[in-house]
């Protein structure tokens, strides 16, 4: 599935099931309270914490969870998120082209 097929899908789920777009904000919020949820799960299958009784190392989930209301918030405004991804790419490249290379912390 393409970014652009993603956007799609997620726009016919909401017309189909949703009945509408929470708004902008409540989005923000969702998407916000999403992260959360996904750097929950890091914490504690890569950091120091440990998973609760009953909670699961669920992170493909959490990281779907994220890019579902990314791809709510980019529809309702009208972002392309293919360009615009598209668009990110070329800008790193040419401002980081030889930043990461030359770094000397992220050479082993």
């Amino acid at each position: 599935m393409t970014i652009k097929e993603a956007q799609q899908a997620v726009d016919q789920w909401i017309k189909e099931y949703g009945v509408r777009y929470f708004s902008e904000l409540t989005n923000m919020a969702c998407l916000t309270e999403e992260v959360g949820e996904l750097a929950r799960v890091i914490a504690r299958k890569y950091g120091d914490q440990s998973f609760k009784k009953g909670e699961e190392a669920n992170l493909g989930e959490e990281m779907a969870d994220v890019l579902w209301v990314l791809l709510c918030l980019a529809n309702q405004t009208g972002v392309d998120l293919t360009e615009e991804l598209r668009h990110s790419i070329e800008k790193k490249t040419r401002r980081d082209a030889l930043r990461h290379i030359e770094n000397p912390k992220l050479k082993a």
